[in-house]
């Protein structure tokens, strides 16, 4: 795989399947404070990004009414209701397989608490595909690139290909030096993630990870 040693994916949206479920809980809270509901995976997507208080002003959320910081536990009570029905990609396992025996490690990189996402990896029953968990302390999703530079810092030598679904995964990529394929069948719009300075926007992870995918002959 083109030398790479580390395959660091992001998780929502790129392996696990929730946007679906992001769209309802984002629609129960707003319902709850008496705001126009999103119509429309189309919609969705155009209005979601980083950082997530950005988003939820987006929304029309006014922090001056309730903080972020309340708005973000209720949305997580949703959010942990609705994903219990939330799957992985049906392409998931297979790449997963494939990249692991090819012989590189693979991590993911969320920012997601670190927590939830322990509990969600072991749920979908792919925990022994990945030597990390890297997530937030936090519930408040305000970026992972720290996390990233901390972990990088300790593989000073990794050669690390970076797999997301925002444009965000591509800053952090740059930030860790790593390449990055971005797939946009999760949270962001396919035209948007063309402007990106990346290797390859992919529709799935089959096209960018597959035998005749983006970095298939790499594998």
């Amino acid at each position: 795989m083109k030398g790479y040693t580390h395959l660091v994916w992001d998780f929502n949206g790129t392996l696990y399947n929730d946007v679906s479920e992001s769209i309802e809980s984002a629609n129960d809270l707003l319902e709850a404070h008496a705001l126009p509901l999103i119509r429309s995976v189309e919609d969705y997507r155009a209005l979601f990004g980083f950082p997530i208080v950005d988003y939820y002003r987006r929304l029309g959320f006014d922090f001056e009414k309730t903080p972020y910081a309340e708005l973000a536990v209720e949305w997580v009570a949703y959010y942990l209701e609705r994903s219990k029905k939330a799957t992985l990609y049906p392409d998931v396992p297979d790449v997963l397989a494939r990249v692991k025996q090819a012989g590189i490690s693979q991590l993911i990189l969320s920012a997601t608490e670190r927590g939830m996402l322990e509990r969600q990896v072991e749920l979908l029953g792919i925990r022994p595909y990945f030597d990390g968990l890297l997530g937030l302390d936090n519930i408040h999703a305000h970026s992972k690139e720290e996390i990233g530079r901390r972990w990088r810092q300790k593989h000073p030598d990794a050669r690390v290909l970076l797999i997301g679904d925002t444009e965000h995964d591509a800053e952090v990529a740059a930030a860790i030096g790593a390449d990055c394929i971005l797939v946009s069948c999760g949270h962001r719009p396919h035209e948007a993630l063309l402007a990106c300075p990346v290797l390859a926007v992919a529709h799935s992870l089959t096209e960018a990870l597959g035998e005749r995918g983006f970095a298939g002959n790499f594998l």
